[in-house]
């Protein structure tokens, strides 16, 4: 997107390494990139109470941290952007160039005001925690699952299950990486500055503690569909609280809601979204386990096992710049028939089951054969378990060890 767009805008959850990334970038781009952050107080009163000054004072091209702490740029912004591309429009420049890269821990106060102010202007990114792949230095090819496309695929390292239970627990937070840390602690202080940085803007301080007990009860529920009325009688809250609640966590990237397949000759289907914590290794803290040995033997360990699975097959897309919701879907209709998941990849749908299981029996893809109702173009179904190499059930379904995502 770089010198395509005008604007170039990262978003993610706190600390997932959106201001390194573009640090990295502008070294490597070998071009002066200056940086403003407006966590500082200063400079964000500055950027709100006299925008104009703000970005003559700071030249371009420049990445602004924050930049929803002062909507009252994104005018100015659009004015500036405006009249260098009438430039080139006009040849008064040879090319286009990048002036302005944006992150923000958080988008949906200002996402409005960029649809309106930079329509066209921008390109979006998101960013989450480390792949297993990125963590490996591993090649990161789209993970498509037709089946001649995995076999291709450069294999992550084997993967025990404690070695495995171990990564989950730990998650994927860069930090955790780069330093020594005690996981307990860094999630207990990465909670704390999350509701000390974010929640406290958005909700009453008095529904605090009851914020926090609605993020623990999605944290044990990561993987199962989202029944407002079921969470907000456990809390003691209404329906529209939980909604809302719901709402800030997704557009703060702390978890990720899987969209219901739904077409015109699938009239039976569940219309609900399946919630999924975008770290495992978060979820794990608020869920309350504190070692990944326990973890591993409780009941909790399907649920986290496909959260973690979930969250690799994510990042694959949205790391190669692809909208991750145009592609990724799940399937239940009124008849209990389910499927984990659907990529529907170029006009192909893929039938996905998770399962931690070494050998999963052929009941695991008993239900491959909704796809036939779709009337769409339907391509071989995968097993994703723990099993060490690829096996082929019958023609078009094959389990597959998750090292291949």
């Amino acid at each position: 997107m770089i010198d395509k767009y005008l604007v170039i805008m990262i978003t993610g959850p706190r600390q997932v390494g959106k201001s390194t990334l573009l640090n990295y970038i502008s070294r490597n781009l070998g071009r002066n990139i200056n940086r403003v952050s407006l966590d500082d107080l200063l400079l964000r009163n500055q950027a709100q109470d006299d925008p104009e000054l703000f970005l003559r004072t700071h030249q371009t091209p420049i990445i602004i941290d924050e930049y929803w702490k002062a909507p009252n740029l994104l005018p100015y912004i659009k004015m500036i952007v405006d009249n260098e591309k009438e430039k080139f429009i006009f040849g008064e420049k040879e090319k286009i160039e990048t002036l302005y890269f944006l992150t923000g821990s958080q988008i949906f106060e200002t996402m409005e005001e960029i649809s309106e102010s930079l329509a066209g202007r921008v390109g979006i990114l998101d960013l989450y925690g480390l792949s297993e792949r990125e963590i490996e230095k591993k090649e990161d090819d789209l993970f498509i699952p037709n089946i001649n496309d995995i076999k291709k695929r450069q294999r992550t390292e084997y993967k025990s299950v404690i070695s495995l239970y171990k990564k989950i627990y730990k998650g994927s937070y860069p930090e955790l990486y780069i330093d020594d840390k005690d996981v307990e602690q860094y999630y207990s202080d990465y909670f704390t500055t999350y509701i000390e940085k974010d929640i406290r803007k958005l909700i009453n301080v008095k529904d605090e503690n009851k914020f926090i007990k609605f993020v623990s009860s999605l944290a044990a529920r990561t993987g199962q569909e989202f029944i407002a009325t079921s969470v907000a009688s456990e809390i003691g809250i209404d329906d529209k609280t939980a909604n809302s609640w719901l709402s800030i966590l997704k557009n703060t990237g702390i978890i990720y809601l899987l969209q219901p397949y739904m077409n015109n000759s699938v009239s039976r289907a569940v219309k609900r979204e399946k919630l999924y914590f975008t770290d495992t290794g978060l979820a794990c803290y608020l869920a309350g386990y504190v070692d990944y040995i326990t973890l591993e033997k409780s009941a909790y360990s399907g649920a986290i096992f496909e959260t973690y699975v979930i969250g690799e097959i994510i990042k694959s897309f949205v790391n190669h710049g692809k909208n991750a919701r145009k592609h990724l879907y799940y399937y239940r209709d009124n008849n209990q028939k389910e499927i984990d998941l659907l990529i529907n990849y170029n006009n192909v749908i893929y039938p996905i089951e998770i399962k931690k299981s070494a050998n999963p029996g052929k009941d695991a893809i008993k239900n491959f054969d909704v796809v036939n109702k779709f009337e769409t173009q339907n391509g071989n179904g995968i097993v994703l378990c723990m099993t060490k190499d690829i096996i082929a059930y019958d023609d078009n379904n094959y389990m597959v060890p998750i090292e291949y995502i």
